[in-house]
């Protein structure tokens, strides 16, 4: 599985022979906008550092034959913006151009009570990698590859950490880091000095480019 990280959770995954992009969002319209050969898109929930409208206009300009794959959430967004779109079930596992995709729904992890706890579907990609949005969902089994939320308004480390111990995958990398800067690396030191004791290894993916995982 070769996977290449544009930034935040804007994801572009190969999988035998298609390029499935995750959560094109605010934090990266450029760089997700001048994505080509993309065959199918991910959205995990309708926030707007996953879900930027207009720049996804712009990739079905520059992909006219990708297919969205969502929830009923953001499909009303969709909706709106005349966009078409599939809706993946909770539980339901589907292949779709020759990729499993299993949806998991749940709501989005606590900010703060009710607030911005939208509906948010996680994904598992092609058997190997689970995608969960925003949200500490645990699957409930085995997972070789997590891509792991690591920051923003609901995100602790200790809350982060305990996910990723609990879910067990061979190897993690970051997401949900786009609101970091300078600090970044403080932010991976933990993971990086903790995780390979319980034997998985984290990969701080380098932007834009393309690794095999």
């Amino acid at each position: 599985m070769k996977i290449k990280k544009l930034g935040h959770c804007c994801l572009v995954v190969e999988v035998n022979g298609k390029r499935i992009m995750t959560d094109p969002g605010s934090y990266t319209v450029k760089e997700q906008a001048q994505e080509k050969n993309v065959d199918l898109i991910l959205i995990t929930h309708e926030h707007g550092d996953h879900l930027h409208i207009e720049s996804l206009q712009e990739i079905i300009k520059n992909n006219p034959n990708v297919k969205i794959i969502t929830n009923a959430g953001v499909g009303k967004l969709l909706d709106e913006a005349g966009l078409k779109y599939e809706v993946l079930k909770n539980k339901t596992a589907k292949d779709i151009l020759g990729v499993e995709l299993e949806a998991h729904d749940c709501k989005h992890e606590e900010i703060f009570k009710e607030i911005g706890q939208v509906q948010n579907t996680g994904y598992f990609i092609g058997r190997k990698l689970f995608y969960p949005g925003d949200a500490f969902y645990n699957p409930g089994r085995p997972v070789e590859i997590l891509a792991l939320p690591i920051a923003g308004p609901w995100v602790r480390v200790r809350d982060f950490m305990k996910y990723v111990l609990e879910v067990k995958p061979k190897v993690c990398f970051p997401v949900h880091d786009g609101m970091l800067t300078s600090f970044i690396e403080s932010a991976y030191f933990v993971p990086k000095l903790i995780l390979p004791q319980f034997n998985i290894k984290f990969n701080d993916l380098k932007l834009g480019k393309e690794e095999n995982l």
